[in-house]
């Protein structure tokens, strides 16, 4: 009796190579019945993404290497391929005066790199560099195919592992847009190299990015004044040289409005102070229970939530590296950092100068401020998801995907799945990462989306099982 001909390997296809698609890919490459994964992705490496592809010196990852980890159930798998790799000792301002480790960005991304590579080689991932313009979904419903400008892909699975959009520039800066001195994207290589080092800055927006850009005008020799302003005017809070264990009960009777939680968060923080417990270990703890208290909001609650909590919870939960800490706190005891609540009104060109007016929040009259440079920092297009990317838009467009409903990223079903247009989550496409924030809430932070790639990458093992006992059957 002749045999069988071998089963083909049912394939995985993950549109985009950071930190998330990375992550998923890993996980997925050591499971035992192991799929063949393909990753598209342009950069050489897979794994650094834009948020650890960055070779400038004064990006840094914003929590300790402790806290950093491919591996969700072991927290000290970075920290122990960072001893091995000699690179604290080539970077020795890496170590903070704690012990804690802050390594440059780009040394995470090559950590992530170095543990895929041993999957590229066997051939179980195929890293195939090149970008997403076009997902399909087969007409058996099936199945997928995805285009790129070099080939198409047929899968079983398809996992969107993007980023959110670059930052749209606000409408009062539209003017000068085009202006030489106007800087978009301050992560593009290279684009802080030519401002003069007297150059006075405005800086719009006051986060993460914010605080970057900072760091790296400092490092690059800038001692000209520069102006950060958001609408809260709130910046990044840095983290404590003590870390305490996380402190608070957010969970046993959770809040179910946006008010209740603050009330609660007020009281802990309180309770925190009277015991000489630190606020991190308080908003650290949040940031755990954070799955169990978005659950118990409803839907307009979890949109209340976002509109008015956003900008207070991402500063304190979204901290920078205290070398960048240092830097901001230097430049403005020296007077050439400021940060304050305005927003801009409008904006024009005089010769090289970029005149913009500034109002400051809780006044009715707007200033006219001159700068050479004003640099876009306000943070990802979250709504424009769907319109910015080819690939996306090719599945908003055949009515499969949609914007969840707070305006955070793809509706996305508790499985991961993404959510069809009949309302039930699609066989056979998932979203992973920060697009799925809508319907897990914090999925931000890398240990989150580190957890939140191992269970999707369950999930597809999961689904393709059912698809191997079902065509077993037939």
């Amino acid at each position: 009796m002749n045999a069988l001909p071998p089963r083909p390997r049912s394939h995985v296809v993950i549109l985009g190579g950071g930190f998330t698609g990375a992550a998923v890919a890993w996980h997925l490459a050591r499971q035992p019945a192991r799929p063949l994964i393909s990753v598209i992705e342009p950069r050489a490496l897979l794994g650094g993404g834009l948020a650890y592809s960055s070779e400038e010196p004064s990006h840094r990852i914003n929590v300790p290497a402790a806290r950093m980890s491919l591996a969700p159930d072991d927290a000290e798998h970075f920290l122990r391929w960072l001893g091995a790799s000699g690179e604290v000792e080539r970077d020795p301002d890496a170590v903070w005066h704690n012990d804690d480790i802050y390594p440059r960005r780009h040394v995470f991304g090559r950590y992530v790199a170095e543990h895929l590579e041993p999957f590229v080689a066997a051939g179980v991932i195929d890293h195939v560099r090149d970008r997403a313009i076009g997902v399909t979904r087969a007409a058996d419903g099936r199945g997928w195919s995805v285009q790129t400008p070099g080939r198409r892909l047929s899968a079983e699975i398809v996992v969107v592992a993007m980023t959110h959009p670059l930052p749209d520039v606000p409408a009062a800066l539209a003017p000068i847009a085009d202006a030489a001195g106007f800087i978009a994207d301050p992560y593009a290589a290279g684009a802080l190299a030519a401002i003069d080092p007297h150059a006075s800055v405005l800086i719009v927006g006051s986060g993460l990015t914010s605080a970057d850009t900072v760091a790296e005008l400092d490092r690059r020799g800038h001692r000209g004044r520069i102006l950060a302003v958001s609408r809260h005017g709130l910046r990044s809070r840095g983290h404590p040289d003590v870390r305490g264990a996380p402190f608070g009960d957010f969970v046993s009777t959770p809040a179910t409005t946006a008010l209740a939680l603050l009330e609660n968060i007020r009281s802990t923080l309180a309770a925190a102070s009277a015991t000489g417990v630190n606020w991190q270990s308080v908003f650290d703890q949040l940031r755990l229970q954070g799955p169990s208290l978005w659950s118990a909001f409803g839907l307009d609650e979890r949109t209340r939530l976002v509109r008015r909590l956003r900008a207070f919870w991402d500063v304190h939960r979204f901290r920078i590296a205290p070398q960048v800490e240092r830097v901001l706190d230097r430049r403005h005891a020296e007077g050439t950092f400021e940060n304050i609540a305005a927003r801009p009104m409008g904006s024009r060109r005089e010769g090289n100068a970029l005149i913009v007016s500034l109002r400051r929040r809780g006044r009715r009259q707007a200033e006219t401020r001159r700068f050479d440079v004003v640099i876009n920092t306000t943070g990802p297009a979250h709504g424009k998801v769907l319109q910015s990317n080819p690939a996306l838009r090719s599945l908003a467009d055949a009515g499969l995907i949609r914007v969840d409903r707070h305006g955070l990223g793809i509706e996305t079903g508790l499985d991961g799945r993404a959510i069809g247009p009949d309302g039930q989550a699609l066989a056979g496409l998932f979203i992973a990462g920060p697009l799925a924030r809508g319907t897990f809430g914090e999925l931000m932070g890398l240990p989150e989306v580190a957890r939140y790639a191992q269970t999707v990458a369950s999930e597809i093992g999961s689904q393709l099982g059912a698809f191997a006992a079902t065509e077993a059957a037939r």
